[in-house]
């Protein structure tokens, strides 16, 4: 990534003039040598002597280097001068560019670098979302398998499922995610009395190889919590931009994935005990809501429960979840009361004073506003 030149970003590999000076002390226009610069790689130079360059025609870019291996690349709008020792090479920005050298020792070439290697580019990139489902499935239900050319990332919302693939059965609990490679055959299953509520994607990607995600399970994150709420909530709103918002929040998702199996251990922040407490805190109130919903919830209750403030758990939601802890008890419930629905085996008056609602209108009213159809027009679909 091209970074901007100046004194501080550019300390350990030389000097930049202050932008007020009118003038570079050592840099002798009147003996500076043109350095034609090529669109596809660039030579490699290492200072002999303190070396002054600034740009010519064009836009260029200056890379330099300590150890001739890591480069930090600086858009060279200003004249600078590299100490010696360092290794450098100019290409060009965009389009044809030249850049002017002053120096006292005219350095030998040492090599070349490609000229778009100090461009980003994806070491991950998901090319494709086929599907997007939330699935709401029975007691004990039992999926026989399948496998397709797609990747496909699977999530525990509520409930607890079975994962088999590769011979290797998972249990995945709430808040548990895994990933299925590309013609990997894969069967789910749940227990006998576990009614799971869990999130299905299939994808391609290009880039870096899924293989050290595939067929593990992860406790996923808050922040890949936090990711795939979002991606639902676009999936409902499906504008003209939340596809491309989906591609990216999956995108972030994989690679903070990667990151995690990837990093080594001595490269983790000091705030991960933090980070591992917060999320602890928030998964421990999801699971009490989650085995206690059909009871009188509420905020200072679930709390007491984790052993934390109402301010503070509200806090934590807010921060990892873009919803208060109020919200989610609501989310749940009504989740709740759709498995019920689909049970049949309670009216809605029944459904409504089981999951704690003060009258059927009000469950009512909250069912239409979150889902769209009444719980009547619901029953009717699924039955």
């Amino acid at each position: 990534m091209i970074r901007n030149l100046n004194q501080v970003t550019f300390q350990g590999f030389g000097t930049v003039p202050p932008e007020r000076s009118q003038s570079a002390k050592g840099f002798d226009r009147s003996t500076a040598s043109t350095l034609p610069l090529s669109q596809t790689e660039a030579v490699v130079f290492r200072a002999d002597s303190d070396t002054w360059l600034t740009n010519g025609t064009g836009s260029s870019v200056l890379s330099v280097s300590l150890d001739g291996q890591q480069y930090q690349d600086y858009y060279l709008d200003k004249p600078v001068c590299v100490k010696s020792g360092v290794y450098f090479c100019v290409s060009p920005f965009l389009g044809p560019a030249s850049a002017r050298m002053s120096c006292a020792q005219a350095p030998a070439p040492v090599g070349k670098r490609s000229a778009d290697s100090q461009r980003v580019h994806h070491q991950l990139q998901v090319d494709a979302l086929y599907t997007f489902f939330y699935h709401e499935k029975e007691q004990g239900f039992l999926f026989p398998g399948e496998s397709h050319p797609m990747a496909e990332l699977t999530y525990v919302d509520q409930g607890a499922l079975h994962s088999v693939a590769d011979g290797q059965d998972l249990l995945l609990k709430q808040g548990d995610l895994v990933i299925y490679g590309p013609g990997q055959w894969h069967m789910q299953y749940a227990d006998i009395g576990v009614a799971p509520r869990f999130v299905t994607l299939s994808f391609t990607t290009q880039g870096a190889d899924l293989v050290p995600l595939l067929n593990r399970k992860f406790s996923a994150p808050q922040k890949v919590v936090s990711l795939l709420q979002t991606m639902l909530q676009e999936q409902e709103r499906m504008d003209a931009y939340s596809g491309d918002i989906i591609l990216s929040q999956l995108n972030l998702l994989l690679l903070m994935l990667m990151r995690e199996i990837t990093a080594p251990t001595g490269g983790k922040l000091q705030t991960a005990n933090s980070v591992h407490s917060e999320n602890e805190i928030i998964r421990q109130a999801q699971q009490f809501i989650s085995s206690h919903i059909r009871e009188k919830l509420s905020v200072p209750l679930v709390a007491r429960q984790v052993d934390v403030s109402p301010s503070y758990l509200t806090a934590l939601f807010h921060k990892n979840l873009q919803i208060s802890p109020g919200e989610y008890i609501r989310r749940i419930k009504l989740q709740e009361s759709k498995q019920m629905i689909r049970e049949n085996n309670l009216n809605f008056t029944e459904i409504a004073a089981e999951l704690q609602y003060s009258t059927v209108h009000h469950f009512s009213r909250q069912f239409k506003e979150k889902f769209g159809i009444t719980p009547t027009e619901y029953a009717k679909s699924v039955r």
